[in-house]
Parts: C-alpha cells; structure tokens; sequence
C-alpha cells in the first residue's frame, strides 16, 4: 500500500474571490464553487468542455430557516489523497484511491449555523456530500427536500427508468432529456409500480453527450437517508434532486453531527471508464468487519426458476386461501402437488450442484406462509423458522453437508418488515444452527410500517441493519427487491449482491427485458455494487412448458453464458432447471468453469445500449474469461488479446451464436469451438441479434493440447 496526503489550509476573504478551483489529479477535470449572493453553487469541466452548468446546492428544512442562502465562506481546505485498498471480493485485486479534496465551511449569518461542504474529484467524476458539525443552533432537524441541482449543458441521450420509490424493476428507455417522460413507461408487471412525477428518472442515469462524452449521475454511501432521484427542467435542462419521503412526509429526519451521502458525477470521453470506476467504492467508508476470511464468491443452483416458468411448481405448499401465521395447523392443510420447496426435490438440487461443482443450493417456498402472502399487505405472515410438512430441515441440512453443499436460506418478507425487525435474531439463529451461511432476502410488495416506501430513510437503515446483524453471525447477504446499491459492499463485504433491478424473472411471465436491457445495466445499477441478475437460462422459450405461451428469454443461449462475465456479482446463479443443463452439457461447461471473483478486468469494448465486451481473470481458476453480448442489433465483434501474457500460448474455448442463432426467431443455436491465440492473437466474431459470446481461456501446460487446433 502506499499512501500520500498533503493538506493546505487557509482563510479567504471571499468578498474578494470569485470562487475556488479544484483540478483532478491528471488534470482533466476541473471544478469550481462558488458563493454567489449568499447561495453556494458549482459547475465542472472536462477538458475544457462544460459537463455541469452553474448549479444550486443547499439544503430545504422543515419549519425552520432552510439551507440555501444566507451563506458566507469562512474557510477553505485543499487536501490529496493517494492510497491503495483491496477488496475482499470484487473485479479488480487493488484499487487506487486517488483525489483531490477541497472543503468549504460556510457560515449562515443570519442563524449563525454552519454547514460544511465536501468536494473530492477524482480523474473519472466527482463526489460531493453535506457535513454538519454538533453545533448549538442546529440539533436535531427535518430534511424536506435538497435543493441540489445538476445544470446539464445541453440535450444529451440519456439511458433511463422512471422516478419510483419503491420499485426499480423498469426496462430503460433511450431519449434526449427534454423528451422523458415517466408516465409512457410500462410498469403493468411491476406490483409497486408507481412514478413520482412525469420528469422524475431514478438515479444513477447515464447519459451522452452529441461530442461523445459519458456522463452518469447517482450517489454513494446511502446510510442513514433517503434515496435520490431526479427531476428534469425540460427547457433549463436542469436536473434536481428528489428525495423519497417518509411516511409523513418528511424527507430525512437528521441530527448533528450527521452528513448526507455522496451525489456523484461521472465524466469520460470513453465508455469504457465508466465501467471501469470505483469512485462510488472509493466514497464508501474502508471495511468495518475484523475479519472476512468466512465471505466466499459462490455459485449456486436452486428451486427458483421453476417457480416461475408456467405449469411446474409453486413457492405455497397448499392452496389455502385467509391463512394465520399463528394458530395454524399446517399438517391438516391439503398439499396442491406443486410445491417446490420439498425434501426430495431440494436433494436433486444438492446432488446436480455436488455432480457439477457449485458451491450453493437456494431454497424458496420452504417455511410456512406462501398460501396467500402477495398483495395482502398482511403483516404476520412469516416467521423464518417454520418449515412446510414436506420440508425436513434437519435432513436436507445433513444430506447437504454430505456432499459439500451450502444451502442459502431464502426469508421473503413480503415487505412487512416490522415483522422480520422482530424475527430476525431469531431467523438468524436459525440459520445458524442449521449451517446456512448466506440469506436472500425479498421485499415484494408494499412496505409495512404502511405508508413508508422501499427507498425511504426508514427503509435504508433497515437493509442496513440487515447487514450488520448478518455480519455479526457471519452471514452473506444477497438482497432482492431492496433500495439499488450505492457502494456499501466496501464497508461491509458480505453484502455480496442485490437485485435493485429488472432481473431475469421477467421474462418468463411478462413482455420481458429488452435485448438493450443488459447492455445498459453495468452503466447504470452495477455501478453500485453486485448484482443477481440470475444469468444462465438455456430453455428460453415458455412455450416449452406451456403450448401456446408466447413469453421468452430475450437473449440467445451463447448471450446467457457471457452475462457471466459482463454482469458483475461474486454470486452468481445457474438459474435453469437441471434438467435444461443436462441437455446442454457442452454448453453448461462455460458455467461450471467461469469464475466468479476477480482479481482483473479490461474492458475490450462498450457502448451503452448497444454492446458490451469484457475480459477478467479469476482469483479462483487463475484463467482469463471474456463475455461479450449486444442489443437487438446484429455485429461483429472486434478484440485482441493484449492482456494475455506475452510469449505464452492459450487454448480459447468460443461459445458463440449459430450462424442462423437470432435471440426470437432460433434463440438456443450456438456453436463451440476451441482455438489456439496469444497476446498478439485478434478475433473477429459475429454476434446474433440479442445475441453474445462467451470465451473460456486455458494456459497451455502440455504441447499434446496443440493438437489439431487452428490458430488465431
């Protein structure tokens, strides 16, 4: 690790300074900030071109003098920060923490209260966040909303989803910024669907610029607020902050000394670094957990899929409708023949995940409750520790650890989680003492207590006490359904990955993803953190279970393979039946080979939108991994192999699109070939429509692995 920090403080007469500078460390950036008649405002550069406009900061209270104007600049701080951490999962082994800081104390004259503002700029964006010292004239006080403003320079592209609350499971649409608008998007399959306003997007929003440059928009370190979306001037092009209200309608309940999260902008004239960046992990607070050696990338299977293709299997046990959590006799229900979460079907799982090397087996519909839980706003509904009559906990418990499976613990809280507050050391325990080390949690439905929302102060600080409690039992957590990921996998590295998304689920029972969906999900909600987007569907047409069924999978099979590698998580799911993988056993190696925890990563290619290629060397196999995928749009991908050590040969396994593969019309056509390629190898590979390619890359240890192989 090496680590420099210069610090320079001053006090400046700012009746006679017009404002403060702040370049990035390569110089590419530039800020300035401002008092201008008592209110605090900044704009940022690149290169010389505008990216934010002279915008408004501060702060509106609730019944008292807002925080917005009235300010004067009694000191500035400049400091630099160089440093190294790593990640005890991630993409990359290191990641260099690299900034320039200026801090501005602000004194309102009128209230004699302070406020500090915080400015890091790094060389790929800005991070800047709202401090309050404990001081007398401002304790304890109520957030109505920020006043934080993003002055766009002109009418960029943007890549969005509709301002919501409490639901992110939207596919993005692409428009100018004066055309969003939230009320044209359907959200017919989303259970909590509901937009904020017409001009609301959720952050982070990424967009382009007509002079090819990327910006992106969202926050880091959310703890202890409420999540951020934004509204859009469409004639000012000015982007302003909105904050999700409680159930008063207060927006954040604060008090000194407290701080906001980071708002965040990120800048480049090449996609690619924007994929690349750990800013929002940068602005996050180093790991808090004495030790991590217990969190573990795994790779799991599970009764999940089945649940939700047609004509297979239920999470309910019974068909019961009006069931109690207490007081009922679950022997004396009748079975509906579908559930299928029992013994003998979670020992399939056990014995195809111990057959083909996966670390975990997920078991949804286990405990009591599922007969009618959605859309009831009950809120006894789960307990997290009673199994159904046809689960043997302590049997599937055995026959696991008899074969060298994990099992992940599903708590499904049907979003009343007073209920799981009151349950959850005992959940935990639970698991525990059965051995289970990681936890799904869901949030389907509407929030109870009633009337907070899913991306409310409330809300957030309970995912986040979800973490630490876990933590404290030495428990993984994969979150479903929560509020999207701002980077809190650095503090606390056993949150290994969220849904906060549109995942793959939809396409089984709705109109679906898009082909662009995954093209635009790494430059919007994975810059957050992990996420389980349940990759790996090889049977991508309903019909197969459901004559008639017109629902798909809107990718090819060679596509699902890459999003293994593109779609970052250090948990990732082989989320077909077993069944659908014995059939495909050739193409299955790709996922029972593909690493899931880093230690590098390259970008190869990228386009918001459109495609995405990416290299990365796995910590586990110590093997290099590519996955490419694109939209609707049928192309040829380009890449080299520079990564590669040089004057060392490979063998490449290509899992690619048939000729005729096309994502709706011959989905499941894939061909796979091996070659032989070194670091002055390039490839040139045709992708289908909705179509992708995946490549496995083997150092060659024995000449005899030469054989007959073509090479690159």
């Amino acid at each position: 690790m090496r680590k420099l920090i210069l610090f320079c403080f001053g006090f400046v007469c700012w009746s006679m300074v017009q404002a403060a500078t702040l370049t990035s460390p390569n110089g590419k950036l530039t800020l300035m900030v401002s008092v201008e008649n008592g209110e605090p405002v900044y704009a940022l550069k690149f290169q010389g071109k505008s990216v934010v406009n002279s915008s408004k900061l501060g702060l509106y209270l609730e019944q008292t003098t807002s925080l917005q104007s009235g300010f004067t600049v009694v000191k500035e701080t400049y400091s630099e920060q160089d440093d190294i951490w790593h990640p005890v999962l991630g993409e990359v082994d290191s990641v260099r923490n690299h900034y320039r800081e200026l801090s501005l104390d602000l004194l309102q004259t009128e209230t004699q209260r302070t406020m500090r503002l915080i400015f890091r700029l790094f060389n790929d964006g800005l991070g800047f966040r709202y401090e309050f010292d404990k001081q007398p004239n401002l304790g304890y006080f109520r957030i109505a909303d920020e006043c934080t403003e993003f002055a766009m320079a002109s009418n960029h592209t943007a890549f969005w989803i509709p301002g919501s609350f409490d639901t992110n499971e939207y596919f993005y649409t692409t428009s100018r910024l004066s055309d969003i608008d939230a009320s044209k998007v359907d959200g017919s399959a989303i259970g909590t669907h509901g937009i904020v306003a017409n001009n609301s997007v959720q952050t982070p929003v990424m967009m382009k610029t007509d002079d090819g440059l990327y910006l992106n928009i969202f926050e880091a370190a959310l703890v202890d607020y409420a999540a951020m979306c934004l509204t859009i001037d469409k004639q000012t092009l000015v982007l302003k902050s909105l904050l999700a209200p409680s159930a008063v309608g207060t927006k954040v309940f604060m008090q000194t000394p407290c701080k906001t999260p980071w708002r965040t902008i990120l800048v480049s004239d090449k996609a690619a670094d924007i994929l690349s960046s750990k800013t929002i992990l940068n602005l996050n607070e180093p790991c808090k957990l004495a030790t991590t050696d217990w969190i573990k990338p795994m790779k799991y299977v599970g009764i999940w899929w089945e649940m939700h293709v047609p004509n297979k299997s239920s999470w309910n046990y019974a068909d019961e409708p009006n069931v109690k959590l207490k007081g009922m006799d679950w022997q004396a229900l009748k079975p509906n023949g579908r559930h299928g979460a029992t013994t003998e079907n979670t020992k399939r799982y056990i014995d195809f995940a111990a057959q083909h090397g996966f670390d975990g087996v997920l078991v949804e519909g286990w405990n009591v409750g599922w007969e009618d839980w959605a859309g009831n706003w009950k809120e006894e509904v789960f307990d997290f520790v009673t199994p159904y009559p046809d689960f043997d906990v302590k049997e599937v418990t055995t026959y696991a650890a008899s074969k060298g499976v994990k099992l992940i613990m599903h708590h499904e809280t049907s979003s009343a989680v007073t209920n799981y507050e009151r349950r959850m050391d005992d959940a935990f325990d639970f698991m525990k003492a059965h051995g289970y080390n990681a936890v799904k949690t869901g949030y389907v439905g509407k929030i109870i207590p009633r009337g907070e929302l899913h991306d409310g102060q409330w809300m957030v600080n309970h995912y986040n006490r979800v973490i630490t409690k876990a933590a404290e039992r030495q428990i993984m957590v994969n979150a479903h359904e929560q509020v999207r990921p701002t980077g809190l996998s650095r503090t606390y590295p056993n949150l290994l990955a969220c849904e906060a998304a549109r995942g793959n689920e939809f396409n089984a029972w709705s109109v679906g993803n898009p082909p662009e969906h995954e093209t635009i999900l790494p430059f919007t909600r994975l810059l957050g953190g992990g996420m389980d987007y349940t990759p790996g569907i090889f049977e991508l047409k309903m019909s197969h279970y459901q004559a008639g069924n017109t629902c798909q999978v809107h990718t090819t099979l060679a596509k699902q393979l890459a999003l293994y590698v593109t779609m970052y998580s250090p948990l990732q799911m082989a989320a077909d039946l077993p069944e659908n993988y014995e059939k495909n056993l050739d193409a299955f190696q790709f996922i029972k080979d593909v690493d899931v925890d880093w230690s590098d990563t390259r970008i190869l290619e990228a386009e918001p939108g459109d495609y995405i290629t990416i290299a990365r060397f796995g910590k586990q196999k110590k093997a290099w991994f590519i996955g490419s995928i694109t939209d609707e749009n049928s192309r040829v991908s380009e890449i080299t192999f520079d990564f590669l050590a040089p004057n060392t040969k490979y063998v490449a396994t290509i899992y690619a699109d048939a000729v005729n593969a096309d994502w709706k019309e011959n989905p499941q056509a894939y061909t796979i070939r091996r070659v032989v390629v070194s670091s002055k190898s390039k490839l040139k590979q045709a992708v289908a429509k909705g179509g992708g390619y995946a490549i496995a890359i083997k150092k060659v240890t024995d000449k005899a692995e030469l054989k007959g192989l073509k090479t690159l």
